[in-house]
């Protein structure tokens, strides 16, 4: 059964199924005006997907032909690659945040699955989970992937008029360094995509081409949402509503306490992200580090390392290199 329906005159949401664990789903948006309708987040390319997005524009009266772009609030596949393929086959033009231009390219450029988090966990003291990192292969949907550059890109505080319906693209660097939220000024509406969701916190480890700065960049783009008081959040993946804002100053507030967390952690003689990961308890069933599989141990670590990243730009921390692998002290 296809989930669609109004969220306003203007706005409407299509559930679209994810092949993802613990991932079901996301939510793409319909943005209608007078001139123009276009689609926010259309999700992972695949048969389902295709299906379930042309029976809910069906169930929305919404035409395909009329959809005039496509906007994506970044580059990860479960909200861009439907996107690209509709692209290419329906011409469709496909609108990015230009940040996420580095990481499109590193799909081509690079080989492996995460090429760039190999080196960043031997710097983490991580040399044992670099190593079993290094050896996971890239799986075979991935490499027959629709993932191209988009038609254009998306700079901040650009603004598309559809005709009696206004979006404004609010640049939110974090999750990936070209995350933008959209907001659609007559209804007080922000859609978050990943940067603000309603019951998990965002990685801010898993991109292609990272950002050693993710967390500084991510608390920054948090502190933006808190400042539009009126918005209510539609979110990539969860239940729709409440005020963007409230739920920006909890996550804030989680990332203030996991670098108490980590601070103290350090004071107390653990000196490398690894060693601070495993000291610390991870997603909401707060489970050890090595309880973790692989790939979700290596994003764990890599947040550990931005959050002490913070502390040693705060001057909380004090960051030396040593053999090739990033070591703190208290200040």
């Amino acid at each position: 059964m296809v989930t669609a329906h109004d969220i306003t005159d203007r706005v409407a949401l299509i559930e679209l199924p994810l092949p993802l664990v613990g991932l079901t789903s996301v939510n793409c948006y319909v943005v209608r005006g007078a001139d123009e309708t276009v689609l926010v987040d259309p999700g992972w390319s695949s048969p389902d997907t295709d299906r379930t997005l042309c029976e809910g524009l069906d169930l929305l009266g919404v035409d395909i032909r009329s959809i005039s772009r496509i906007l994506t609030t970044h580059h990860h596949w479960d909200h861009y690659t439907q996107g690209i393929t509709w692209q290419g086959e329906l011409g469709i033009p496909v609108h990015l945040g230009r940040e996420d231009a580095d990481s499109i390219h590193a799909w081509r450029e690079l080989d492996g699955a995460f090429p760039r988090q190999v080196d960043l966990l031997r710097r983490a003291g991580a040399d044992l989970l670099a190593t079993e990192v290094a050896s996971i292969p890239v799986e075979p949907h991935e490499a027959a992937m629709d993932f191209d550059v988009p038609a254009a890109w998306i700079d901040d505080a650009e603004v598309i008029d559809l005709g009696g319906t206004t979006i404004r693209a609010v640049a939110t660097p974090g999750h990936t360094r070209g995350h933008v939220c959209f907001e659609v000024t007559e209804d007080h509406l922000l859609l978050t995509g990943d940067h603000v969701l309603p019951r998990i916190t965002p990685s801010i480890a898993y991109e292609r081409e990272p950002d050693r700065r993710s967390l500084t960049s991510y608390l920054s783009s948090l502190r933006i949402v808190t400042e539009m008081p009126r918005h209510q959040m539609l979110p990539a993946h969860g239940a729709v509503g409440g005020a963007a804002a409230d739920r920006a100053a909890e996550l804030i507030q989680h990332h203030e306490e996991r670098l108490e967390v980590i601070r103290d952690l350090v004071s107390r003689g653990r000196s490398t992200a690894q060693e601070v990961a495993a000291g610390m308890t991870w997603t909401r069933r707060e489970r050890s580090l090595h309880d973790l599989e692989t790939v979700h141990q290596m994003t764990a670590v890599l947040e550990a390392a931005a959050h002490l990243t913070v502390l040693a730009d705060d001057g909380a921390l004090v960051l030396a290199a040593q053999d090739g692998i990033d070591r703190y002290a208290v200040a």
